[in-house]
């Protein structure tokens, strides 16, 4: 049930988790350091212009590096990367550690073994309540069909066999 102040933020995530969603890793290079965000909040805007969404969180500590670059990359997990998601969503540290990557045209990482990436100019951003709404115009994109995506469902991984 909703009340007049609207659904509890637990219930609203607990419904809005039974729709499944990919999960992506946003990159850029910030000061000459690779930087990154987890980001399950991902989609496809427009053919022409081809655009899309990514909706970093409005406490976001890389956001602000990303935004102030200009241009970013978004990463499509593949789904033998949850290890990887999982240290892309804490804050701090060194994300990257250990991670294998090299630079797309654009000057952002793409991560190895990723099913696909994204690389994009940052053209606006909008209010989106305890997000941003920032819209990347898209520069390159490739795909390894090879590669299935990670699925995030009802709070957890899985692969497209079980969801």
């Amino acid at each position: 049930m909703v009340d007049a102040a609207g659904p509890h933020p637990a219930t609203l995530r607990r419904v809005l988790g039974h729709y499944p969603s990919g999960v992506t890793v946003v990159t850029a290079v910030s000061d000459g350091v690779p930087v990154g965000f987890a980001c399950q909040s991902f989609h496809s805007l427009s053919l022409d212009p081809p655009m899309i969404l990514v909706l970093p969180g409005r406490g976001s500590t890389t956001w602000p590096k990303i935004r102030q670059t200009g241009s970013f990359c978004v990463n499509i997990l593949a789904q033998e990367q949850a290890d990887l998601c999982q240290a892309f969503a804490v804050s701090g540290g060194e994300k990257f550690r250990g991670v294998d990557w090299r630079l797309s045209d654009q000057g952002s990482p793409i991560i190895a073994g990723a099913s696909a990436w994204i690389d994009c100019d940052l053209v606006g951003e909008h209010d989106g309540g305890d997000h941003t709404i920032a819209v990347g115009l898209v520069m390159g994109l490739e795909s390894d069909e090879s590669r299935a995506p990670l699925i995030f469902h009802r709070g957890a991984f899985h692969t497209l066999e079980h969801v």
